[in-house]
């Protein structure tokens, strides 16, 4: 029987948080929080999805408030991989999903740059960010996004 690594707790006052084990690194990362349950569940959920359409293995954790203090609830996806036997993916789906992921990547850039404040981009600005998108992954996407919103936000 497999077993499922522990979750560290969340730091902080307590709050809803979907935390998700990353294999490779041997550590937990933040997926999602909120004060409200229902965000994180639907985080938890698109994260699930996009981690399990990449062929990642999925191992997720919900923090959250009870009693005062932190409490790890079940995580509300079922643990267990998909069959063995399920079917591939068909190159029309593969590109479809691959379609998906990079205007995922494009929305998260995007956004990040609006919350810097950078709203009148020219066809450069354009062309870099597509540059942008096609080579980093989602993570490191997200990362960028964070950097151009922190900055943004010191204005």
């Amino acid at each position: 029987m497999e077993s499922r690594p522990e979750s560290p707790q969340p730091q902080g006052a307590p709050r809803w948080v979907a935390m998700f084990h990353r294999p490779t690194e041997g550590s937990w990362r933040t997926a999602a929080e909120s004060p409200h349950r229902q965000p994180v569940l639907y985080a938890l959920g698109e994260m699930t999805q996009t981690l399990r359409a990449r062929g990642d293995e999925v191992t997720a954790a919900l923090w959250g408030p009870k009693d005062g203090g932190w409490h790890l609830f079940d995580a509300p996806l079922k643990q267990a991989a998909a069959p063995r036997s399920a079917p591939e993916a068909t190159p029309s789906e593969s590109n479809k999903l691959a379609e998906r992921m990079t205007g995922r990547r494009h929305q998260v850039l995007m956004a990040g740059l609006n919350q810097a404040g950078l709203h009148d981009l020219s066809p450069e600005d354009d062309t870099t960010v597509q540059a942008l998108v096609e080579r980093l992954d989602e993570a490191a996407v997200r990362r960028v996004a964070q950097w151009l919103a922190a900055a943004g936000g010191a204005r």
